[in-house]
C-alpha cells in the first residue's frame, strides 16, 4: 500500500521502518519542526537518509500541508505519535482516510500522558487503540485495541518500551491492512466511560508523604523515568527511582516519622510512610546524576534519620 506518515521521536521512526520492511511505499513523511537547538527528530532523519519526501510545517491546518498531503496520493495516513492538531480537512485526504495510535485503552485516559496515569493510579492493565483521529481530542472511532497487564512494579519505561511501544508498531500494521483491505469495524467511543487527564509533569509527580504508601509507590513507578517523582532533601530536590513497598499492616508497627529516611536495605533506600516503607533503587539529587541509593548513602549526603520534605 502506500502511506503518509504522520508522526515524530523513535515510535515514528520504528513506525516507518516496519512499514518499509514490508515493502509498502511511503510517499511522504510529516514531521513538527524541531524546536531551536533540540535534537534532530529521529523520525525526520531516518525518513531523509531513506530518500523520502518529508515535510515540516508549523501547523497542520495550513493550505501548503493540506496539500502536500493531497499531493501523496497516499491510500492511508499513518499517524504514529503526534502532537499537532490534524484537522479533518487533512487526515480524510487519502483514499481510506487516516489511522492514529494512542497508549491507552480508549476512552480512559485521552491526553498526553496517558502512560503515566493508569501507573499512577495503581491501575492492574491498561494498552493501546488504533483509532480513526477526529477534531475532538483522541474521540474518534475505535479499530482496534490491544491490552497489557500491569504488574507491582512496573514502571512507565518499561510498560511503554518493553510493551506498548513494539505492540503499537504491530497494532498499526495490523489496522492498516484492515481498513484499506475492507476488513476493519469502527466502533463508537462509550463517552460515559471516557476520561481526560492533562500533562503528567513535575507539579503532578511530587510526593505528599501523608499519602498511603501504595499512592507513593505508584506515583513513583508512574514517574520512572520521566518526569520522575521527587521530594526534598533540606530543600534541594531528590528523585526516586525504582520504587518497592513493602506494607506493615499492623497499626503503629512503621518505625519512624512519615519520611524519615531508614537507612538502606538490600540496596535500596528505605523511607517511613503511612502504612509501610518506600524502598528506593536509584536516587538523583539535585543536578547531580542518578546514582544507586547505596552509591548515594555512601557519599554522605544523606543520613538515616533525615526528613524527607523539608
Amino acid at each position: 500500500m502506500k502511506i503518509a506518515i504522520v508522526g515524530q521521536q523513535d515510535f515514528g521512526k520504528a513506525v516507518l521502518e516496519a512499514f518499509l520492511a514490508r515493502g509498502d511505499q511511503v510517499a511522504a513523511v510529516f514531521c513538527a519542526p524541531e524546536k531551536e537547538g533540540a535534537r534532530p527528530d529521529a523520525l525526520r532523519a531516518a525518513a531523509q537518509e531513506k530518500g523520502l519526501k518529508v515535510h515540516q510545517f508549523k501547523s497542520l491546518r495550513a493550505p501548503e500541508a493540506v496539500q502536500a498531503m493531497k499531493d501523496a496520493g497516499a491510500d492511508l495516513g499513518i499517524m504514529a505519535f503526534v502532537l499537532q492538531f490534524a484537522p479533518q480537512e487533512f487526515v480524510a485526504i487519502p483514499k481510506h482516510g487516516t489511522v492514529q495510535y494512542h497508549p491507552s485503552l480508549l476512552p480512559k485516559y485521552r491526553g498526553p500522558s496517558s502512560i503515566n496515569w493508569p501507573i499512577s493510579r495503581g491501575d492492574k492493565e491498561t494498552g493501546l487503540t488504533i483509532f480513526r483521529p477526529t477534531d475532538g481530542l483522541d474521540e474518534g472511532a475505535v479499530i482496534l485495541q490491544k491490552k497489557t497487564p500491569i504488574g507491582e512494579n512496573d514502571t512507565l519505561g518499561n510498560v511503554y518500551f518493553e510493551r506498548l511501544f513494539p505492540m503499537g508498531v504491530q497494532a498499526m500494521l495490523e489496522a492498516a491492512d484492515l481498513v484499506v483491505g475492507g476488513k476493519h469495524k469502527e466502533v463508537t467511543q462509550d463517552e460515559s466511560q471516557a476520561s481526560y487527564e492533562g500533562w503528567f509533569r513535575e507539579a503532578e509527580a511530587k510526593i505528599h508523604w501523608a499519602h498511603h504508601v501504595d499512592f507513593i509507590h505508584n506515583l513513583i513507578r508512574g514517574s520512572d523515568p520521566a518526569p520522575g517523582a521527587w521530594t526534598t532533601l533540606a530543600g534541594t530536590k531528590l528523585q526516586l527511582f525504582d520504587s518497592r513497598k513493602e506494607l506493615v499492616r499492623t497499626f503503629g508497627a512503621v518505625k519512624g516519622k512519615i519520611g524519615e529516611i531508614l537507612g538502606v536495605e538490600d540496596g535500596r533506600l528505605v523511607i517511613a510512610a503511612q502504612g509501610g516503607r518506600i524502598h528506593a533503587g536509584k536516587v538523583k539529587l539535585g543536578d547531580a546524576k542518578k546514582v544507586t541509593a547505596a552509591e548515594f548513602l555512601a557519599g554522605g549526603t544523606l543520613k538515616p534519620g533525615q526528613i524527607l520534605g523539608t
